[in-house]
């Protein structure tokens, strides 16, 4: 066997067959291949950031069949057959809706709050917190800071990050039924 073909084709290779952001992949590869190194990648969705490499700082957080995970803790053969979303899938307009608006609401609600500044840990705090107001669509600051305790933030102190939350679950309450539904649930 030669070494270009050992280098093509993994020895001990597995097929993963995921859905991300609503589309459907497969790919070969190694079974020690990470989620978050499968995302961007493999995928070339680099909304997936990478901090820490051992779950404790949040950049990493995807949804995973709709609740949050660190993606560098998890290895890609471990979401064959399930659903991916990263912060790539959170706009409306990525989905493919026609006239959808261009962000996400709470990505709208960061930008309205001045909720980021280097933006690092912003995809892992935004998967965060979809899920977190799809469960609790009407939290208060004590709750929301709790949701944020497991995400890293260097630069923000996060009361602006706090206070787009909040504002993203008012317009949500605010808005005509139907139409809430989209901040919580991504």
């Amino acid at each position: 066997m030669s070494d270009e073909a050992t280098l093509a084709e993994p020895r001990n290779a597995v097929t993963v067959e995921v859905r991300v952001n609503g589309a459907a992949h497969s790919r070969t590869v190694e079974p020690r291949l990470l989620l978050s190194d499968f995302l961007r990648h493999e995928l070339g969705l680099t909304g997936t950031h990478v901090g820490c490499e051992h779950g404790v700082c949040g950049a990493c957080t995807v949804l995973l069949d709709g609740d949050p995970v660190r993606s560098c803790l998890l290895l890609a053969a471990q979401v064959d057959g399930r659903e991916v979303t990263t912060v790539e899938g959170l706009a409306p307009a990525a989905a493919g809706e026609p006239g959808a608006p261009a962000l996400h609401p709470l990505q709208q609600a960061f930008w309205d709050a001045h909720a980021l500044q280097c933006g690092f840990c912003t995809p892992g705090i935004l998967m965060t917190l979809v899920a977190f107001l799809r469960d609790c669509p009407q939290p208060d600051e004590a709750a929301v800071r709790l949701a944020l305790s497991g995400n890293l933030c260097r630069c923000t102190g996060y009361q602006h990050i706090v206070d787009a939350v909040l504002l993203a679950a008012r317009r949500a309450a605010a808005a005509p039924a139907g139409t809430a539904d989209r901040t919580a649930a991504g």
